[in-house]
């Protein structure tokens, strides 16, 4: 898809060092047959010839044949060989490497290799040294390369080695600081195989080549690829940084999914995609190629060995996977399938009542299906916690009763729901509280509970950005100026938060909504500073923005700054006031903004959702909702829950403020991989999230440094408990207490459960 410049000092440094390290004499015989769109092919026809060698060109359509592959090397007596381990893998099925008694080189590249597979050429061909090579094009076809000849640990994946001759790597974090040993990070490369660039693409170029932070005057690559070194120095592939995925939270790397897969008996190949064929909802999709294969029998053995929210949701069973004609695999082949839709293994049962085939519906529209049986599982079919809450809030529109949420865990299947929906309708209870409605704007309205909450502890500490959402995006590619400010104008005419101002009136705070009118977008031209000191002064007004004070009474309470880098590099930073949004309202604000922009630039007019209400109103609604024995029976709750509760005494190195002063710092610690798998372990085992063991951790640490049995931490909520609430920019969010009880000595699985059930 880009073309690579490689200059001819790359080639010649590369071949070099592969002569040497493959120790090449005319005495060799090197089979070519690596097509020559894949770069290796460059090495396998030059290194050869300047050592007088023999270069043996293969037949078309060897490579699909490993027998002809087999017979062509025994009868040639070829001496070198380079595959992809997918081909390799396919050589040693049926005994085809164990013909190529010439053979004393295999070369491996293009793909990770994994330890079973390295174990098998040694066990049928012994005589054969293996090489584990890796390398971007945009290093002159290797970087790095490992032999094979000595007891390596098995941990899954072969490592990629050191660097090759001339050649530097560097293991970086995010702010490209080197990393420890054993700390995953990004892989930089330097040194005499590095490309000049990409053709006719200066953006992609100055994106990935940068300057060289340890060498004044040169550059370094910017892989993708994420790395760690071992205790021994070399290097230890670790995946893709587009191969690390966020699904309903959770960081999962797709690799980890794809290496227990490939442990299963029967499994040859494994690849496993996140696909998103619903916007907003992603999901896991494995595609397997093997012998005596069945969906049940490998989703049952990833259970055993993954946390729930790494098993796919769906698997696809194909004779074998697509590949490029230079063996590798053919993803956009894979991505460009029928989304596969998952079922139970009892196979597709119809709804039998008007009320199941109410919630079956309901599931089907959330979960972007075509049809949901009624014993299928919700979160096997991709359901998460955030959807089970979005489906709670439709099952109250469709059924008109309120299910506790804990129900959808406990009956995740069509019939548990519509079993208890029924049950509840024979009580006679029901969910009674009317949505919100429009009331007149004549004059100021009330604020929210939430509001009124952040508005009392502005008055404590006014004048600070403690309270500010920022949000920085880099934007690369040609912006057109008038459609963004269009398109802002439309979200600040649909959305009264964004025009909304904090006063008060006889002493009572109140929201005054103002008239739409165009967007203040404050620009900032930087082109002429250059690249560096551009971007430092971009980091530092985007900084500056982030942390400048709101008036809540003068407004506005959103603001909007374009600075521009370049012709093609722009960085957006939109900030506004907690008081009026929150975590699921900048989601709410990108996914309009980027309908609406991407109508503007291709002239169509963008139909958003039609909003019933606006904040304000569910304001309003709320202060008339939770009064009188409402707000009676809330308080009662939670007084009782939070009786007797006393201070948590934490023994801290100075006299806490009077006013809290923000002016703290946070430390970031990176847990050992056993540590992480061992914890998700425990999580399948228990029924709990990673987050639910990382709070009963927390609560351990604090008993031990207060002594106190008793503690209760906060945690945010969406605070979104109806559908008609879900489009809406606002201040929804709460927080929950969670009040945790260690008295008893339990043991951290018991504290867990305590956790989970609370």
């Amino acid at each position: 898809p880009k073309g690579v410049q490689i200059p001819r000092r790359g080639i010649c440094n590369h071949i070099a060092w592969i002569s040497n390290r493959l120790k090449l004499s005319a005495r060799d015989r090197v089979l070519h047959f690596t097509s020559i769109s894949f770069d290796a092919s460059v090495w396998e026809m030059l290194a050869p010839l300047q050592v007088g060698a023999c270069l043996y060109v293969a037949a078309p359509g060897v490579e699909r044949d490993m027998a002809a592959l087999a017979g062509a090397i025994d009868r040639e007596q070829l001496t070198i060989l380079q595959v992809v381990p997918s081909m390799l893998r396919a050589m040693l099925n049926d005994g085809h490497l164990a013909r190529c008694r010439s053979l004393r080189h295999i070369v491996c590249g293009g793909e990770p290799l994994d330890f079973e597979l390295a174990r098998r050429v040694g066990d049928q061909a012994p005589w054969v040294r293996l090489g584990n090579f890796y390398g971007p094009t945009e290093a002159s076809i290797d970087a790095t390369s490992l032999e094979l000849d000595e007891q390596l640990e098995d941990t899954g994946i072969v490592p990629i080695g050191r660097p090759i001759a001339n050649v530097r790597c560097h293991v970086l974090d995010t702010h490209r600081q080197p990393v420890p040993i054993g700390v995953l990070g990004e892989l930089y490369i330097g040194g005499a195989g590095l490309a000049r660039g990409y053709v006719n693409r200066p953006e992609l170029t100055a994106e990935r080549f940068i300057a060289d932070p340890f060498q004044s005057g040169e550059r370094l690559y910017r892989t993708g690829d994420r790395v760690r070194y071992l205790p021994d120095g070399t290097l230890a592939f670790a995946g893709r940084n587009d191969d690390q995925v966020k699904i309903r939270g959770y960081r999962i790397e797709l690799g980890e999914i794809e290496a227990a897969l490939t442990r299963c008996p029967g499994v040859r190949h494994a690849v496993v995609l996140a696909r998103e064929d619903q916007p907003g909802l992603k999901r896991l999709v494995a595609y397997v190629a093997g012998e005596a294969l069945t969906t049940e029998s490998l989703l049952g053995q990833l259970k055993d060995r993954l946390p729930d929210y790494m098993v796919p949701t769906a698997l696809v069973l194909l004779e074998q996977l697509p590949r490029l004609p230079n063996g590798k695999l053919d993803r956009q082949a894979l991505a460009a399938l029928d989304s596969p839709r998952p079922g139970n293994p009892g196979g597709y049962v119809a709804p039998g009542t008007a009320l199941e085939s109410l919630i079956a519906e309901v599931w089907a529209e959330l979960l972007g299906l075509p049809r949901v049986g009624v014993h299928d599982d919700f979160f096997a079919l991709g359901g998460h916690s955030l959807l089970a809450g979005q489906l709670a809030s439709r099952l109250v529109r469709v059924t008109g009763v309120d299910l506790p949420l804990r129900r959808i865990f406990e009956s995740p299947t069509v019939a548990g729901l519509a079993f208890d929906v029924e049950k509840i309708l024979g009580t006679g209870r029901s969910a009674q509280t009317q949505p919100p409605i429009p009331v007149p704007r004549t004059g100021p309205l009330p604020l929210s509970f939430a509001q009124q909450r952040l508005w009392f502890l502005e008055q404590l500490s006014p004048g600070t950005g403690t309270y500010n959402l920022p949000t920085v995006l880099r934007l690369r590619g040609p912006l057109q100026r008038e459609a963004l400010r269009e398109s802002l104008n439309v979200l600040i005419a649909r959305h009264e938060s964004l025009r909304t101002r904090i006063g008060t009136l006889d002493g009572e705070p109140c929201q005054t909504i103002d008239t739409a009118g165009p967007v203040a977008l404050v620009e900032q031209d930087l082109q002429a500073l250059g690249e560096s000191a551009g971007l430092e002064r971009a980091r530092a007004l985007a900084q500056d923005e982030a942390e400048r004070p709101f008036d809540l009474v003068r407004g506005p309470l959103f603001r909007v700054l374009l600075i521009q880098l370049a012709d093609r590099e722009h960085v957006l930073v939109i900030n506004l006031h907690h008081i009026i949004s929150d975590g699921w309202s900048g989601r709410v604000f990108d996914q309009e903004l980027s309908a609406l922009y991407n109508g503007q630039l291709a002239g169509q007019a963008v139909s958003l959702p039609a909003l019933p209400f606006q904040y304000a109103d569910y304001a309003v609604w709320q202060r008339s909702w939770l009064a009188g024995p409402v707000l009676e029976q809330q308080l009662d709750y939670w007084k009782t829950q939070l009786a007797g509760l006393a201070t948590l005494e934490l023994p801290i190195d100075r006299p806490r403020p009077a006013l809290q002063s923000f002016r703290g710092a946070g430390l970031e610690a990176v847990l050992p991989d056993a540590l992480c798998v061992r914890l998700r372990t425990l999580g399948h085992q228990e029924g709990s999230t990673l987050f639910m063991s990382g709070l009963a951790a927390f609560n351990v640490l604090l008993y031990r440094y207060s002594g106190s049995t008793d503690i209760a931490l906060g945690t945010p909520v969406a605070g979104r408990g109806r559908e008609v609430l879900e489009g809406l920019i606002g201040f929804f969010a709460n927080t929950l207490v969670l009040r945790t009880d260690l008295s008893g000595g339990p043991t951290f699985r018991q504290l867990l459960a305590r956790v989970r059930n609370t």
